[in-house]
């Protein structure tokens, strides 16, 4: 068995948990808006037409904030189409997807939709096909309380009272060249830093996020955050990131280890951020908004193209294993680890799109496996997260190099002094026994000892949807100021002390 050590203790502070790190993504992209949050005449749906089954699943799944319209689908969007009485809104063509768009969700309706399910909404503008104008529209139409044209247009759509958005992106992934209304750096930068300074005279509470790189494959990347940044940079409160991962060609270590690489991307866009922030002679820590990150197996996806616009397609709808769980949760932990600079995360998508959870018509919806990370490490990661820095052994990766087998974080609340940690073993084949110090935490026993591993490709379905589920763990032994615990082989493992 192989064995690693390391210390838990209150002085190893990285920073307060932001519960915004626990956010998610609806796009009107597949199944994800129409048949997953909203599906009038379903038996699953209210007279809304909001499917309470996917509410109930998402307030479990304790998300906190939920970023909308898009992704891509927002870079051709008219915001005003999806406002008014429904029966008056256009059908048009989606162009990023190739789908058409009915319009019956809308602004209202999604606003309506996260307060039946204790969200906080995230909007974003189109800087694609409009600009400025439409943004400070958007922004009046929702937060300002009245007597202007767009305001009280809104409270004769029923909505008197502002709806108060306050976290807002400027775009969407606009380094992308296949992106609707790609822009150079230069020219993304000036746009964003004049929309940013417009918007916040409409309202100056408001936060607002820049496109940073939407991979750090991308051949732009860091060239794009540092030409955004020297024209946005005291404009804007977060710079975005997006990152997803899969297994390639059966190479499962490099797999296991994406949050090592996550660590990198995060690492290097701080980097960047400090580095433009000197040349400025600032001394602001910019934050982070790492607003897309999931498991998706891109290589299975050829485009939308074969849509022929249908409305409401199958798309990318991806069925996760075990394994896609567990690589999930240590994700998870890799925002944790950094949540002095990285303050809001969108796991992407929400419902049916690459998402933890899945609905069809007339029968319940489901979790599936990457549900379950997510759900216990946002409800027990609270309070303060704790820097752990195991002493491992490492295995080599044909993608990412030299890769410690045993990653750790943990949360402690200081009201309490409980503690939660989270680790994943990615060692295949062999367990690690770990022994930690944790003497500087006053811990007295072992409360809750969880964990997912074992048959790897296993998945849940509609039919079967408690095939994967987390497993009791057994044996951690807390005594004497120290913890041990052995982890199983390619597993993802919580535990909560007391």
């Amino acid at each position: 068995m192989l064995t690693s050590t390391g210390t838990l203790d209150p002085a190893f502070r990285v920073a307060p948990v932001d519960r915004r790190l626990f956010g998610s993504f609806v796009e009107h992209m597949g199944r994800c808006v129409y048949g997953g949050i909203y599906a009038p005449g379903d038996p699953q749906s209210d007279v809304d037409g909001y499917r309470t089954d996917v509410a109930e699943l998402v307030r479990e799944l304790g998300i906190t904030v939920v970023r909308y319209p898009g992704g891509n689908f927002v870079s051709g969007y008219r915001w005003e189409d999806g406002v008014g009485p429904v029966a008056q809104r256009p059908r048009r063509l989606d162009l990023a997807w190739h789908s058409v768009e009915t319009n019956a969700f809308g602004l209202s309706e999604f606003i309506g939709w996260t307060r039946l399910s204790g969200v906080e909404p995230m909007l974003a503008v189109n800087l694609g096909t409009r600009g400025i104008e439409a943004a400070c529209d958007l922004v009046e139409y929702a937060n300002h309380p009245g007597g202007t044209r767009l305001s009280d247009l809104r409270a004769a759509h029923g909505s008197a009272q502002p709806y108060g958005v306050k976290l807002w992106c400027l775009g969407n992934e606009m380094d992308g060249p296949w992106q609707i209304g790609h822009k150079t750096a230069d020219e993304y930068g000036r746009l964003a830093a004049e929309a940013a300074r417009a918007m916040k005279l409409v309202d100056p509470g408001i936060e607002l996020v820049a496109c940073g790189s939407s991979g750090r494959d991308m051949p732009t990347f860091g060239q794009w955050e540092e030409t955004v940044l020297g024209h946005a940079f005291d404009e804007v409160d977060y710079l975005s990131l997006h990152a997803y991962y899969e297994e390639h060609d059966g190479d499962r270590g490099s797999f296991l280890a994406s949050a090592h690489a996550m660590d990198a991307f995060i690492d290097a866009v701080i980097a960047t951020c400090d580095a433009v922030a000197a040349r400025k002679r600032s001394r602001r820590k910019l934050k982070l908004s790492f607003d897309e990150w999931n498991v998706w197996y891109q290589s299975r996806f050829d485009g939308a193209a074969d849509a022929e616009w249908a409305q409401a397609p199958r798309l990318i709808e991806d069925v996760y294993s075990t394994l896609d769980a567990v690589v999930v949760g240590n994700l998870l932990m890799s925002l944790l680890r950094h949540a002095d600079r990285v303050a809001v995360a969108c796991l992407a998508q929400l419902v049916n799109v690459i998402a933890p959870i899945r609905s069809e018509a007339g029968v319940p919806a489901w979790r599936q496996s990457t549900f379950h990370p997510f759900a216990l490490t946002a409800r027990y990661a609270v309070g303060e997260v704790l820097r752990v820095e195991p002493v491992t052994p490492v295995y080599q990766t044909d993608r990412h190099g030299e890769v410690p087998v045993l990653d750790v974080v943990a949360t402690r609340d200081p009201d309490s002094g409980a503690v939660s940690l989270f680790a994943v073993n990615r060692h295949q084949t062999e367990p690690v026994a770990s022994t930690l110090d944790v003497r500087g935490l006053a811990l007295t026993a072992v409360v809750d000892h969880r964990y997912l591993g074992g048959a790897l490709d296993l998945t849940n379905s509609a039919e079967a949807p408690q095939r994967v589920v987390p497993l009791e763990g057994t044996g951690a032994r807390l005594d004497s100021g120290r913890l041990e615990v052995a982890f199983p082989p390619a597993s993802w493992t919580m535990l909560r002390l007391s």
